[in-house]
């Protein structure tokens, strides 16, 4: 049993492996030309196709909207049945199937041909009515599909993927595509969040710790604990930050000194606390906090204390 599942897999790998491989010889002219008319249409790419082929198309189009080129998916079926409104006079039609002859494909096909939309075709088979018919075909070859009994939609599917992928980062290589534009179709992502989360976004939610060069020990502590930072800034007549004091410069002073129910802020801080603009990016927080081997930073801005930003802030954020 084990010895099948086993075989079973590294076959199908296999399989789809060599099909991958087999699919850079369609890289040709067509496709070149296919991604020149997408590059330089004003319109959308209007992607379709039928069963397993059609949720492979939302595939690409979600890949495709992700890296700058404009997409919407319009079912095979419910596009012969209304739905071919969506398309548009500048729009491209990009046609997705293994057979090239499924009945949906050959109606819909005489339709988009007579509203004038170039018609780009995802075919594994090149003698097919799509692949004939469509003004750019990009061959999707495929020797037999994964399974052992080479009927269900594995090795094509994967096919189409990868031509779609290929489509998709050409498309932004000429774009000249950069990671400050990819977040900004993932705002909610890691890496949208590195581009444009600020520390202004999250020390808001933190207390605001605060205490004099004069405060005296037992109002220190309590300012720490009702604040929950684990730290407060010292502040001068100015309201100018001067020191900062942590959980640890309480823990040294208890430790050097006997008695301490006399000092002042001024003799247990630490001078010069590292800060941060309030505009800078969080992800400039994370790498300082690194640098410095500390878990929280002093917010200024122009000059001013305004809060503290916390690891913990960055963590919840998914920024570490």
């Amino acid at each position: 049993m084990i010895e099948i599942i086993k075989q079973t897999a590294i076959n199908t790998i296999n399989i789809e492996a060599k099909a991958i491989q087999i699919l850079t010889q369609s890289i040709n002219e067509d496709f070149v030309n296919a991604i020149k008319t997408i590059f330089q249409s004003k319109g959308r790419l209007i992607v379709t196709g039928i069963g397993k082929s059609a949720i492979i198309g939302q595939k690409i189009v979600a890949t495709l909207n992700s890296t700058g080129t404009p997409s919407i998916f319009m079912h095979a079926a419910d596009a012969i049945h209304g739905d071919l409104g969506i398309v548009q006079p500048e729009d491209i039609v990009l046609c997705i199937s293994k057979s090239g002859e499924t009945s949906e494909v050959k109606v819909l096909i005489p339709f988009i041909k007579n509203l004038g939309n170039t018609i780009i075709g995802i075919v594994s088979n090149e003698k097919s009515y799509l692949a004939q018919q469509a003004n750019f075909f990009l061959h999707t070859p495929i020797e037999q599909e994964a399974d052992p009994n080479n009927l269900a939609p594995t090795t094509s599917t994967t096919a189409q993927m990868v031509m779609g992928d290929a489509l998709a980062t050409s498309l932004l290589a000429l774009k000249g595509f950069t990671p400050k534009d990819f977040a900004k179709f993932h705002p909610g992502g890691t890496l949208g969040k590195q581009m444009y989360l600020r520390v202004s976004n999250l020390y808001p939610n933190n207390e605001l710790p605060t205490v004099y060069l004069d405060t005296p020990l037992r109002e220190i502590i309590m300012e720490m604990t009702t604040k929950r930072l684990g730290m407060t800034a010292v502040l001068n007549i100015n309201n100018q930050l001067i020191g900062i004091i942590t959980d640890g410069d309480l823990r040294r002073m208890l430790t050097q000194k006997a008695e301490v129910a006399h000092l002042l802020a001024k003799d247990i801080m630490s001078e010069n606390p590292k800060t941060i603009d309030a505009n800078e990016l969080a992800v400039n927080a994370l790498t300082l906090m690194r640098e410095e081997s500390i878990t929280q930073l002093m917010v200024l801005e122009n000059d001013k204390y305004v809060g503290v930003i916390h690891l913990h802030d960055l963590i919840r954020e998914g920024l570490v």
